[in-house]
């Protein structure tokens, strides 16, 4: 199972060619796709209008979701935790929940993001970077 990063949906959705989004579909090919709610959070408040918040959330509301577990908050603020007593800094502790998420789930977790590659350094964290092929 891959749980897909709001970093990969927002390269697909800026892609008007479409060759992001088709080299999207040969990467993930047979396997079973899947996001959080925070990529649901992140790609809605994003959207320029209401037309694209409207057919955003449309999209989204027919997804696959992992969802957090009871244990997901605290496991992910000792993420933050740890690596600030590291002396590492990330840029969003949203992404130590999805990070968390992706654990607990026994997720890989396919992104663009270098925060994801800070938190594998302390946690089983299987990522991927998703490098765009334009």
């Amino acid at each position: 199972m891959i749980l897909v990063d709001t970093s990969v949906w927002i390269e697909v959705l800026r892609d008007r060619k479409g060759k992001v989004l088709h080299y999207f579909r040969e990467r993930v090919r047979d396997d079973i796709w899947v996001l959080s709610r925070f990529s649901q959070l992140e790609l809605l408040q994003g959207a320029k209008d209401d037309h694209e918040w409207n057919r955003l959330d449309e999209y989204l509301s027919n997804q696959y979701y992992l969802e957090a577990s009871e244990n997901t908050w605290r496991d992910a603020a000792r993420i933050y935790f740890e690596l600030r007593r590291k002396g590492e800094t990330i840029n969003s502790p949203l992404d130590c929940c999805i990070a968390q998420i992706a654990i607990e789930a026994g997720a890989r977790l396919l992104h663009r993001d270098h925060d994801f590659s800070i938190i594998a350094r302390i946690r089983p964290l299987v990522a991927e970077w998703f490098e765009v092929q334009r």
